[in-house]
């Protein structure tokens, strides 16, 4: 734990220390740093106890549970969503917290109502890129985001982003493209579009106003149209022990790492293997984490296989066709028990393996967020959706789908916008995820120097193709999914492709360095500090999936800003071992532990909030309820402060396990509002 110092491709926060107390403790945070990262950085991981002991900590770090909740200078406020000021007095929820007594008499404001031709909920890449579009044509608006920054998840991205060079931005790191996106729209939309950071939109009403919390007043607003880009929700697993503090999503760990600096784990295991967690995976590596494995439950990863042979070739081992079974642990978990599972997704008995890990990252999956945009509709707005919101893809595809939605905006709002044809063609390729696999023959170069492209999957990214001066890798006709190839008569050599590769697949092979032919040299991608393999250094080099290939020498390092933060590592490696290599090995896997099976009395978590089990909700859907209003109303499940937000979708699940179509099942009535807020601001009196 603590906060993290050297980084290959971050730099450590430079912003002034200030202080503030947690339970009487004075402790130090970074200015504009928000409460749980502080907290983090102090290794304090458990922020307070429900009222029925068990402890709670961070789940989400998005605002969208309340389980990182802690009285403020005596608010009750998300840790997750809440800065540090200087001097703030910081105490543990424990238990049903003793309501204030105030004899003062309120004063009550009206509540100010603001038109707009335009608004737009949600700063992330749509929500910037529709934005931007809608400014070059002279519309108004007004952008709200939450954060107190633009750019949404795009700031927790450093790698670099796959999709089209020259139409969104690939082959640039996320969070530098938050920052050009941000740039563009005070470049085009400056005095056009208003933005309201740190300000919630809590709820859609009848009379097609938007109520919105700006920095602690209450207001409404009324828009011509309404653009909700809100993106999306994490996806939860209940299992025993799922509630335990150090279980969270692999949203809030990027947060932790990549936005905040901070060192969360020693040891952590991720539980899904679509882009998120393989993503994850290799961030936490960079911080210099321990990532002992991942399990996925299908019999493959659903993520790009460039990630997936990334994490594969630093150690990484992946459990396909398993699931996590159990965790341990009291104030927070300390270990898991991972196991098979049969084509029914049953645990295979006899097939338990167990690890110590302080950290288990969720990353099965998104659920868009749409309340909003529902309700707009319900009440006959002018609504459009773009993004995760829309559908759940890539951050270049939530660009793509914000730039069209910004023109079609525009259009009806009676103006004349032209949106290009091949627009919608590019964001349908965009939103595809990965296709076939082809393993193509390399093409040498005998004597001379060439690439070798480890590419073998169809995905929608093509800057190797643009980048390369000869213009000698080709994709084939059609769109950029085609897999990669060189096919020249001659490469220069220039390593501009292996710099440029979004999923580091592309090594350079230099038959040139020894002409006995007893050595080759090979360039590398490399995005890690390496200080501790110095040039000169004997190395274990290791083949796609990881398996060992034979020794190499490290020559040399290549590091220059123009290669923006990705350094190229040079590489001596026996000859005929050259067209086997694709990295060098960097940890050893984890060796599991004996474990138990489950004994069946163990308590399976559904809301967290108000602790209800799987026990408590099961027998009532066996004894015919359908509908989870019925069931919120029995057990409490639900009721909690994020609305259900979490639990819905697991009560679906036991819905599935029950053999119940859900179909059947009544949703439970969806309301505003969206977030927490105090009466008194729905009231118009302003926080302070």
């Amino acid at each position: 734990m603590g906060r993290i110092l050297k980084h290959p491709i971050l730099t450590a926060s430079k912003r002034r220390d200030i202080t503030f107390t947690f339970n009487g403790k004075k402790l130090l945070a970074k200015e504009g740093e928000v409460i749980s990262s502080a907290l983090f950085a102090h290794g304090i991981t458990v922020f307070g106890h429900h009222h029925d002991g068990s402890p709670q900590g961070i789940f989400c770090a998005n605002g969208q549970c309340s389980h990182c909740m802690v009285i403020a200078n005596g608010m009750a406020v998300k840790a997750c969503m809440t800065e540090v000021i200087e001097g703030m007095l910081v105490k543990s929820l424990e238990g049903f917290p003793q309501i204030p007594h105030d004899d003062t008499p309120s004063k009550f404001s009206k509540v100010r109502t603001i038109k707009t031709p335009v608004l737009i909920v949600g700063g992330g890449p749509a929500g910037l890129s529709a934005a931007i579009e809608i400014a070059k044509f002279g519309v108004r608006g007004i952008l709200v985001d939450d954060k107190n920054t633009l750019g949404g998840k795009l700031s927790l991205q450093t790698h670099n982003f796959f999709g089209s060079k020259g139409d969104c931005f690939a082959g640039t790191r996320g969070i530098d493209i938050g920052t050009l996106l941000t740039k563009e729209l005070h470049s085009h939309g400056g005095e056009l579009i208003e933005v309201w950071l740190s300000s919630s939109a809590i709820g859609v009403f009848n009379d097609r106003k938007v109520g919105i919390v700006k920095k602690g007043e209450y207001v409404l607003v009324k828009p011509e149209v309404l653009l909700v880009a809100t993106g999306a929700r994490e996806k939860s697993l209940a299992f025993a022990g799922s509630d335990l503090p150090g279980i969270y999503g692999a949203g809030a760990f990027q947060t932790l790492v990549n936005r905040d600096l901070i060192h969360p784990s020693e040891k952590l295991f991720i539980c899904g293997g679509g882009n998120v967690g393989l993503i994850s995976g290799y961030h936490a590596l960079q911080a210099g984490i321990d990532v002992v494995g991942l399990v996925e439950a299908l019999p493959e990863c659903g993520g790009y296989r460039v990630h997936l042979d990334k994490l594969k070739r630093l150690g990484v081992p992946i459990y396909t066709s398993h699931t996590v079974l159990k965790a341990d642990g009291l104030e927070r978990i300390r270990s898991i028990t991972i196991c098979k599972i049969d084509k029914n997704f049953k645990p295979v008995q006899g097939t338990e393996k167990a690890f110590k890990v302080d950290t288990l990252l969720i990353a099965v999956g998104l659920s868009p967020l749409q309340e909003i945009y529902i309700k707009a509709k319900e009440y006959g707005m002018k609504v459009f959706t773009a993004g995760d919101a829309e559908v759940i893809a890539e951050a270049s595809a939530a660009m793509f789908s914000g730039r069209i939605r910004g023109r079609e905006i525009v259009r009806a709002l009676g103006k004349t916008s032209f949106i290009p044809k091949e627009w919608s063609g590019l964001a349908e390729t965009l939103r595809k995820g990965p296709g076939r696999e082809e393993v193509k023959t390399p093409h040498i170069l005998s004597g001379s120097v060439y690439p070798l492209i480890r590419c073998t999957q169809e995905i929608p990214c093509d800057p190797c193709r643009k980048v390369c001066p000869i213009q000698e890798i080709k994709m084939g006709a059609g769109d950029m999914r085609n897999v990669p190839s060189f096919e020249g008569e001659s490469c220069l050599g220039c390593g501009q492709c292996v710099l440029s590769c979004p999923g580091l697949a592309i090594v350079l092979v230099d038959e040139r360095y020894d002409q006995n032919r007893e050595r080759a040299r090979l360039t590398l991608p490399v995005e890690f500090t390496d200080e501790e393999i110095e040039t000169g250094a004997e190395v274990a080099t290791v083949g796609i999936e990881g398996e060992i290939v034979g020794k190499g020498r490290i020559i040399a390092y290549r590091n220059a800003p123009s290669q923006d933060r990705r350094r190229l590592m040079l590489l001596e490696v026996p000859f005929d071992e050259r067209l086997d290599i694709s990295g060098i090995k960097r940890k050893e896997a984890a060796e599991p532990e004996e474990a138990s099976t489950l004994t069946g009395k163990e308590e399976v978590i559904i809301c967290r909030c108000e602790r209800v089990s799987k026990s408590e909700i099961v027998p009532l859907i066996r004894a015919g309820y359908r509908d989870v209003n019925q069931i919120k109303a029995a057990t409490r499940a639900g009721m909690g402060a994020c609305g259900g937000r979490t639990c819905t979708e697991l009560i679906l699940g036991l819905f599935r396990e029950e053999g119940v179509d859900t179909s059947e099942v009544t949703l439970p009535v969806d309301r505003p509002p969206y977030t927490e807020i105090t009466l008194g601001t729905f009231a118009g009196i302003k926080e302070k």
